[in-house]
């Protein structure tokens, strides 16, 4: 595996622009996860989470509360991968063509244009986009689920690998506009940094991590080295006992009365995409029932609604983690 599989660009080769002898993939990856945890001091859980999303070729989902380290966690991601990366600041004012682009008229050709918008990039941080009316949300749905934008009546293909970190702020609910089911389903992955550890934290108030570690991070992978980490994925072995298991907590959220309704097949099919990254993560060529058990309350709770009263974001996933612990894990 090691002649094929894609390596890491140290700080050394950047600068050299030299080629380093390949590395076995658990330890590129290693590598990766370490240099974002120098940026975001006491995540790495939610740091493995989301390189596993992006490994499993979802999008993300941020829900916290302003100065978590949310744009800062988008921006890391790219400058690790060396790329191509975009903010749009959602607002009530904000048109599908203000994130798709538009065609304009050029008097010099005599023809309409296309000028792409802030979407045509790698990664795409869509910040607080329950700010923006239904509208332009669903102007991100076929670029989320298709990799190309529709403009008169012409598609456009939009760059490979194409990544989505969407924003909610959770706080301030007045003037929002919820993100409907239809495009809670896009989103492969939710998490929440949350606040630092202590020890994270005063490290943070010492000038450690952050944005001046985030100046200083350098591509521990290329967008090629990405797509082929990504292969390596799909290709992780799954025992049937495993997959068994996913249909069980499928039929648990369907028919525990615990939810208005049951995860979608869809649903699944990204719990299993993340448990086969989570795997890759750990070095591993085959899942394991923890790879499931991880993946499940990321990938699964945003697609849930309590049956109860309670609606906060959090509501859904102690329920789900419920469930989990009552149900029988495979050996």
């Amino acid at each position: 595996m090691s002649s094929s599989a894609p390596r890491a660009a140290s700080p050394a080769d950047s600068a050299a622009g030299s080629a380093s002898p390949a590395a076995p993939p658990a330890r590129v990856l290693a590598n990766w996860i370490d240099a974002l945890s120098s940026v975001l001091l006491g995540k790495r859980e939610q740091l493995e989470l989301a390189a596993a999303c992006l490994l499993a070729g979802g999008h993300l989902l941020l829900e916290d509360a302003p100065g978590s380290g949310k744009t800062t966690l988008a921006r890391a991601l790219a400058r690790s991968l060396g790329a191509q990366f975009r903010r749009i600041q959602f607002t009530s004012d904000l048109l599908p063509s203000d994130v798709l682009g538009v065609a304009v008229w050029s008097q010099e050709r005599a023809v309409f244009v296309f000028k792409p918008g802030p979407v045509f990039a790698n990664i795409v941080l869509a910040d607080e986009l329950n700010r923006t009316p239904p509208r332009t949300q669903s102007a991100l749905l076929e670029c989320m689920s298709e990799g190309q934008v529709s403009i008169e009546g012409t598609t456009k293909a939009l760059p490979k690998p194409f990544f989505v970190i969407a924003t909610q702020n959770p706080l301030e609910f007045e003037g929002t506009y919820p993100l409907p089911e239809s495009q809670l389903d896009r989103f492969t992955v939710r998490l929440s940094l949350g606040h630092p550890p202590r020890e994270a934290e005063l490290l943070l108030l010492r000038g450690a991590g952050g944005e001046s570690q985030l100046e200083q991070l350098a591509p521990c992978l290329s967008l090629a080295d990405l797509v082929a980490y990504r292969e390596l994925c799909n290709a992780a072995r799954i025992d049937d006992t495993l997959l068994n298991y996913a249909l069980e907590i499928a039929r648990a959220t369907r028919e525990s009365g615990r939810f208005l309704h049951g995860v979608s097949t869809r649903a699944l099919l990204s719990l299993r995409r993340v448990a086969q990254a989570l795997a890759l993560l750990d070095g591993r060529d085959f899942c394991t029932p923890d790879d499931f058990k991880r993946a499940a309350v990321p990938v699964l709770a945003h697609r849930l609604a309590p049956a109860g009263e309670a609606s906060e974001p959090q509501a859904s996933a102690e329920l789900l983690r419920e469930l989990l612990e009552e149900l029988a894990v495979p050996r």
